[in-house]
C-alpha cells in the first residue's frame, strides 16, 4: 500500500501447546476490573421489569466507593445513590461491580503456539491520517497462505493493538476449545478512532476498511473468493460489525458482536457521545437497529449481559434481526471479563461459517 511503513513482523511461537497464566488483561488490566467504558457518561438504563428492590448502601461503603460516588451522594443523599443504582444516572455499572452484580464464570484459555503476526502502518486517505494495523495468521500457516478473514474492529478508545480482550490477534487465532482447534482463518485489525466506525466528514473508518484495509489482505491471499471475509468486534466494534455487514453484505460472509454499543436515539447517543455520529441524519443512515433487515441471509451473532448500559439498545436491534440469528443475553455487564468470556464462541461462530 503506498505510504505504508515497514511491517515489523512477529514470528510464531515455538514450544509446546500451553494454556495462558495469570487472568487475561485488557490494556494491562485484569478483566475482573472494569473494561473500556462506551461513554462518559454512560447512557441511561430504564428500569427492568423483573429488576430487584433498589440496595441499600451504608454510610461506610459509599465513602470506600470513592470520591466521585461520595459527592453524588453528599450532593442528594441516598435517593440519588438508589438512583444511580436503578440507571437512571451513569454509575450503575461501577455499583453492579460492588455489588459482584457483574460477576462472569472464569474462563480458561486454552491456546497453542501462536502463528505469525505482521504490524504496521500506512496512510490512510479515507481517514486521512496515518493508521495503524496488524494482519496475524493461525497456528501452521503465514504469508502466503490462502484464508478466511476475519476483520476485528476496536472498542471506543482502542487501536489496532487492543481490539481483543485479554488476547492478541495471534493467540486468538491459535485458541483451542474443548481441546479442538479453531479451523485456520487469518485475523486483520486496524486503528478505527473513535467515531464509532461509521463515516465522517474528513474521516471515514469504514471507507478506509473497504477500499483500503480488504484490499491491503487481498494482496496477502486472505478474504479472497472463494475464500470469505467475516467481521467481529467489541462494544463501539461491535457495533461497527454490525453496521459494516448491514451497509456490505456482499462483502462480509458472518459477523459476530460482542457487548454492541446500540443507542436507540440521536439525543441517546449524542447525549452520551458527542463525537459518535455527525449528525442526526448520519444516526438515521448508519442505526444498526432500523437497517438490522439487511442482514438477512447472513449469520449473526450477537452477546450482551443483562446488566450492560447498551441492553435497551441491544433488545431493541435483537427483535430487529432477522429470523436465524443468534442473540445471547447472559449475566454480566460491558466489562473485560465479560468481552473475554464470549470471544471463544463468537470465533468459533465465525470459524463454522466463514471455512
Amino acid at each position: 500500500m503506498a505510504g505504508a511503513e515497514p511491517d515489523r513482523e512477529h514470528p510464531a511461537a515455538t514450544g509446546g501447546a500451553g494454556v495462558a497464566s495469570g487472568p487475561p488483561t485488557v490494556a494491562g488490566v485484569p478483566t475482573g476490573d472494569p473494561g473500556p467504558a462506551p461513554a462518559t457518561p454512560t447512557p441511561p438504563v430504564p428500569d427492568a421489569p423483573d429488576r430487584p428492590p433498589p440496595r441499600r448502601w451504608s454510610r461506610r461503603r459509599v465513602l470506600g466507593f470513592g470520591l466521585g460516588a461520595a459527592a453524588v451522594v453528599a450532593a442528594g443523599g441516598t435517593a440519588v445513590v438508589e438512583l444511580v443504582d436503578r440507571g437512571v444516572l451513569p454509575g450503575k455499572g461501577a455499583l453492579d461491580r460492588l455489588e459482584g452484580g457483574c460477576a462472569v464464570p472464569g474462563v480458561h484459555l486454552d491456546i497453542a503456539p501462536a502463528g505469525p503476526s505482521r504490524s504496521g502502518t500506512f496512510y490512510s486517505s479515507a481517514r486521512r491520517r496515518t493508521v495503524g494495523y496488524t494482519v496475524a495468521w493461525p497456528p501452521g500457516h503465514g504469508p502466503g497462505s490462502l484464508l478466511p478473514l476475519v476483520v476485528m474492529l476496536h472498542g471506543f478508545g482502542g487501536n489496532h493493538a487492543t481490539a481483543l480482550a485479554g488476547l492478541s490477534p495471534a493467540k486468538a487465532l491459535a485458541l483451542r476449545i474443548d481441546g479442538e482447534p479453531l479451523a485456520a482463518m487469518a485475523m486483520v485489525t486496524v486503528d478505527g478512532g473513535g467515531g464509532y466506525w461509521n463515516p465522517h466528514p474528513g474521516d471515514d473508518p469504514m471507507g478506509m476498511v473497504v477500499d483500503e484495509v480488504l484490499p491491503m489482505c487481498r494482496q496477502l491471499g486472505l478474504g479472497v473468493a472463494p475464500r470469505h471475509t467475516g467481521t467481529m468486534g467489541i462494544s463501539m466494534g461491535g457495533y461497527g460489525a454490525l453496521l459494516f455487514a448491514e451497509r456490505y453484505p456482499h462483502l462480509f460472509s458472518a459477523v459476530a458482536a460482542i457487548s454492541p454499543a446500540i443507542w436507540t436515539s440521536y439525543a441517546q447517543a449524542s447525549g452520551a457521545n458527542a463525537g459518535a455520529y455527525a449528525s442526526a441524519g448520519d444516526f438515521r443512515a448508519d442505526d444498526a437497529v432500523s437497517h438490522a433487515a439487511a442482514l438477512a441471509g447472513i449469520p449473526v451473532r450477537v452477546a450482551s449481559g443483562d446488566d450492560d448500559p447498551f441492553h435497551p439498545g441491544v433488545q431493541a436491534l435483537a427483535r430487529a434481526l432477522p429470523p436465524g440469528a443468534v442473540v445471547e443475553f447472559s449475566p454480566g455487564c460491558h466489562t473485560g471479563a465479560f468481552f473475554v468470556a464470549q470471544e471463544q464462541p463468537s470465533l468459533a461462530f465465525l470459524a463454522r461459517h466463514l471455512v
